[in-house]
């Protein structure tokens, strides 16, 4: 999949933390995320700042899902309220590689097609 489908597919799924997002799904989107910020930042500083209101959740969605990739709960986005070790925790749970086949928040993400959720069961909402 393009490096762009996975950045739309985020906003376009922006309240959805149902799921799985595989690694490259999540690192282009947050790319191409710093890089729009960067070159909205550049026109306007207040642009910059309505840009991280309007990827807010799409971030944490995506987030989410990559988390559940890792058959982890959504909560644990809060680990980098710790200072120092929380970030390194969050960043090696990112950058680690993802439960093949199906886990308990739904089938693994095929690295071609945009992830769409687990449609056919229930989870909680966060994880």
């Amino acid at each position: 999949m393009r490096p762009l489908a996975h950045y739309t597919d985020a906003f376009r799924r922006y309240a959805d933390f149902r799921g799985r997002t595989g690694r490259p799904g999540y690192w282009y989107f947050s790319l191409l995320s710093m890089l729009a910020w960067f070159a909205v930042s550049l026109v306007s500083a207040g642009l910059g700042a309505l840009y991280v209101l309007a990827a807010f959740l799409p971030t944490l969605g995506v987030t989410i899902r990559r988390l559940h990739d890792t058959d982890r709960s959504g909560w644990w986005c809060l680990v980098p309220l710790l200072p120092v070790v929380g970030a390194v925790v969050m960043l090696v749970f990112l950058v680690g590689t993802g439960t093949r086949g199906e886990n308990r928040f739904g089938e693994a993400p095929s690295s071609h097609q945009p992830d769409r959720g687990d449609r056919g069961h229930h989870h909680p909402t966060v994880g």
